[in-house]
């Protein structure tokens, strides 16, 4: 699946795919962000504007 726009999804979709790669592909957001050249500090924002929070003993972002 290709993740160009990935921060320009629907926010069901956008938290679905991005816990879908934590669990599958990376070990860590920093690991995420850099496989698929995405802005740390967006995807940040952007999920905390959804209500969740990056959790790194699960490697999942959850709700706040």
């Amino acid at each position: 699946m290709e993740i160009d726009n990935l921060l320009n999804l629907d926010s069901h979709i956008l938290f679905g795919i991005i816990n879908e790669r934590l669990r599958i592909e990376c070990g860590s957001v920093e690991e995420l962000v850099s496989r698929y050249e995405l802005n740390e500090q967006l995807l940040t924002e952007k999920m905390a504007m959804l209500g969740y929070q990056y959790d790194p003993l699960s490697n999942q972002y959850k709700v706040k």
